[in-house]
């Protein structure tokens, strides 16, 4: 008996707090239901219930006058705090996301006004072109390197090299994003230069003739271009206040060294993990894997709560990034933000990344070293990208 009379109190409790809430927001907003609003002098919250509960004081010795009518006016007040409650919820909740959008437009604008990469002329090549692929992106990023215009690695291609080349395929369900290396020794068809490296056509044809080699060996096409000089990497490193990397073997390169399992790089040693190729035995195969392992720990660092929590950190890794960047036309910064919003839900773990698959090595008439590709399946590699069916393909090619 005495929990149900102490609940019922409690009840009668919570009503009338209800009520008396309800009432102040109804006093509050006095004539607008005319579409007018009469307000008088502001006073405090203290002052407003102290005078409500002098006047329920009053009108309580007077209650046996008020009759029908009063307790009707009861009636109907009991029944509006809730709907007073919902509103003022809703109204909360609606400045709140105002507030957010706000904040939020400033900050993509303040990207925006950081990006200020350089636009690469023409970079698609003329005539016949694969077709797109419905739904899907494939950006083609050239890591270029114009360190010195000499021929280091006797790969007959003077001046600038793209010694980096991945393609970033993004389905058109979004649930992932597909990184794959392109081996820069890999011997392929340059048009209209016969068989090569190729990294090669970016020294004799410039971003043209790369994307439309690339196109050619893998019969997709190439929507998007973004070419970035190494020393970018750096920059995007320092920017997120250095990134943590996974290395497969211990190693030392350029005055720093490297331990198996996880490094944490500044800028300099960022640059020096993803250039060497000497220390390894396998040379590029491990080159390209301590790249991808850089793009992981980029796409770590900027999904981190510490970048997400700091914009100002987000803008000077778009301004350094922005520094070494060159795109097409097309690949504008509001065309970045839209790709960005499409790919939210995903989490780091949902980049793939992988290698075109080669078949061992050679060496050509005139004396150059190559990485041989293995045609057979470059083929179902070109069918998955062009369908959507990845995941398959990459379930049936583990690396």
């Amino acid at each position: 008996m005495s929990e149900r009379r102490a609940a019922r109190r409690a009840a009668e409790a919570a009503e009338a707090a209800a009520a008396a809430a309800a009432a102040a927001i109804a006093d509050d907003d006095t004539g607008t239901e005319t579409g007018t609003v009469t307000r008088a002098p502001q006073r405090g919250f203290s002052d407003r219930v102290r005078s409500r509960s002098s006047g329920r004081s009053r009108s309580g010795r007077g209650r046996s006058g008020r009759g029908r009518s009063g307790r009707k006016r009861r009636q109907r007040r009991r029944k509006r705090p809730f709907l007073v409650a919902l509103l003022g919820t809703a109204g909360t909740l609606v400045a709140v996301a105002t507030v957010l959008a706000v904040v939020a437009g400033i900050f993509i604008a303040g990207l925006l006004r950081s990006y200020d990469a350089d636009v690469i002329a023409d970079p698609f090549p003329t005539g016949a072109r694969p077709a797109p692929t419905a739904g899907a992106q494939n950006i083609l990023l050239i890591g270029s390197d114009s360190r010195q215009n000499a021929d280091p690695d006797g790969d007959r291609a003077a001046g600038g090299r793209s010694d980096t080349l991945m393609l970033a395929h993004v389905p058109a369900d979004k649930r992932a994003v597909y990184l794959m290396s392109i081996m820069r020794d890999s011997w392929v068809e340059v048009p209209g230069h016969g068989t090569a490296k190729i990294n090669a056509a970016y020294s004799w044809g410039g971003v043209p003739l790369t994307v439309q080699t690339v196109e050619r060996l893998l019969d997709v096409r190439i929507d998007h271009v973004a070419e970035i000089d190494f020393a970018g990497f750096a920059g995007m490193t320092d920017a997120l206040g250095g990134v943590t990397v996974q290395s497969r073997t211990a190693f030392s390169a350029r005055g720093h060294e490297f331990t198996a399992g996880a490094n944490e790089l500044d800028g300099d040693a960022a640059l020096a993990f993803v250039r060497e190729r000497y220390a390894f035995a396998d040379a590029d195969h491990t080159r390209v894997r301590n790249q991808q392992a850089f793009m992981r720990g980029i796409v770590d660092g900027l999904v981190s709560r510490e970048t997400l929590t700091d914009p100002g950190r987000v803008q000077d890794f778009v301004r350094a990034t922005s520094e070494y960047l060159s795109v097409d036309a097309g690949l504008t910064a509001r065309t970045m933000v839209d790709l960005g919003w499409s790919l939210r839900d995903l989490r780091p773990s949902d980049l793939r990344t992988f290698t075109m698959p080669t078949a061992g090595g050679g060496t050509s008439a005139d004396g150059q070293s190559y990485v041989a590709v293995n045609s057979i399946a470059v083929r179902s590699l070109s069918q998955a990208l062009r369908s959507n069916d990845m995941t398959r393909w990459l379930a049936d090619n583990p690396q």
